[in-house]
């Protein structure tokens, strides 16, 4: 076919010829969509349009009738709403807080049902502390009147052969020593008291110190000792040897310092010399015997004074007293080994811990030459430096530098 052949068989839309009708429906207007919409009726070109203010019931979205007169719009996604700010961060510190409190609290329980349990454990002594005509009058300060006793009672047969203790009954003390507590927080003084002293007893005449808690225990001793020092005691702490091993051995041992070997067979001690950790049974021994020096009871005393401040200070060390291991044992220990006057409680006995464990000052009463007693040869005290000390301690005042030297 000819170009013009094409050009003459295309209908022009102007041509005046009709458009071939539609099987489907009746004429559509222009600008009707080419097929219907499922489920609306038929629009024809001669109906009318509604007025505007007519309700569209016909309309439908997605398959439902819509209400309303305005055009169809895309749906929009809804604003959010605004979420309140994490709080892990302040969650998480409350909870460490009251982890915390409670973590406390706790604690705070187990103090207080501890201080009464150790409280309703302690052995009391009747009358130590009465008073009685002329008793020295209350200075500042506290003073503690601290006794070692040999008493072998709570030791089997075994204990007293292994421990070199004998079988001799009764009490006598192989240890005497007055500490000095200020008020303002100062350092403590231990004074040594030997054993051996030439004193006054009331009712007794002279003899030794340490007949005094023989003939009459720790009343007539404490007594003796206010009336020779011009110093009232405030508290009273005895310790017999089977407390002694039990405190030891309940904090671990404690770390001594040997100047000279010591072989001592009726101590049943046997030392080289230098620093070494000593158990209950071997400080024991150590405190008791009379060997080395040339001067056997001076040098007891010194060592004496040695290990009460080294167990004192680790019983009162945070690694024992927080570790219910070595705490608990201590403590039953200590209470079954102690027995004080009707006035000191546990708190007491705390106070006593922390003044040993910062340190004290220590030194013996100045002596010098020996006195007969009805008791034999005792030790008899330098009087001039003697109250110096003394005078020292009534007043709350340090003790005099060329007294400690001399002690």
């Amino acid at each position: 076919m000819s170009e013009d052949d094409r050009t003459r068989a295309m209908r022009s839309p102007g041509d005046g010829r009709p458009l071939p009708r539609r099987d489907e429906g009746p004429p559509r207007s222009g600008g009707a969509p080419a097929h219907p919409i499922p489920g609306s009726a038929p629009t024809r070109a001669h109906e009318q349009p509604k007025a505007p203010d007519e309700p569209r019931s016909s309309a439908r979205v997605y398959g439902k009738a819509r209400s309303g007169n305005s055009p169809v719009r895309p749906l929009k996604k809804p604003p959010r709403e605004p979420r309140e700010p994490r709080l892990r961060g302040r969650i998480k510190g409350a909870t460490i807080l009251k982890i915390i409190a409670g973590a406390l609290a706790v604690l705070l329980v187990l103090a207080v049902v501890g201080f009464f349990w150790i409280n309703s454990r302690i052995q009391a002594i009747d009358g130590v502390l009465d008073e009685y005509e002329g008793r020295p009058a209350d200075t500042p300060g506290t003073n503690w009147l601290l006794v070692g006793s040999d008493s072998r009672e709570g030791l089997s047969a075994a204990e007293r052969k292994k421990l070199a203790t004998g079988r001799a009954v009764g009490r006598r003390t192989d240890s005497m020593m007055l500490l000095h507590i200020p008020e303002g927080g100062d350092r403590p003084t231990l004074v040594s008291l030997p054993r051996d002293s030439a004193v006054s007893i009331p009712g007794q005449g002279r003899n030794k110190l340490n007949a005094a808690f023989a003939i009459g225990g720790p009343q007539l001793l404490t007594r003796t000792i206010e009336n020779v020092t011009g110093i009232r005691i405030d508290n009273y702490m005895e310790v017999g040897f089977a407390g002694f091993v039990d405190i030891v051995d309940a904090v671990g041992g404690v770390e001594i310092c040997v100047k000279s070997p010591i072989n001592d067979p009726k101590a049943g001690l046997k030392l080289k010399k230098g620093c070494q950790e000593m158990d209950g049974g071997t400080a024991l021994g150590y405190v008791r015997t009379r060997k080395g020096g040339a001067l056997p009871d001076f040098e007891r005393t010194k060592r004496q004074r040695q290990f009460l401040s080294a167990v004192v200070k680790k019983a009162a060390s945070p690694l024992v007293l927080i570790n219910p291991f070595t705490s608990i044992p201590l403590a039953m220990g200590a209470t079954d080994a102690v027995r004080v006057d009707t006035g000191t409680g546990a708190f007491d006995l705390l106070s006593l811990g922390l003044a040993m464990g910062g340190s004290p000052v220590t030194t013996v009463v100045p002596f010098g030459g020996n006195e007969s007693v009805a008791g034999g040869q005792a030790v008899k005290w330098e009087t001039t430096r003697a109250i110096q000390l003394f005078d020292a301690l009534k007043e709350d005042k340090p003790v005099p530098k060329d007294v400690l030297d001399k002690g």
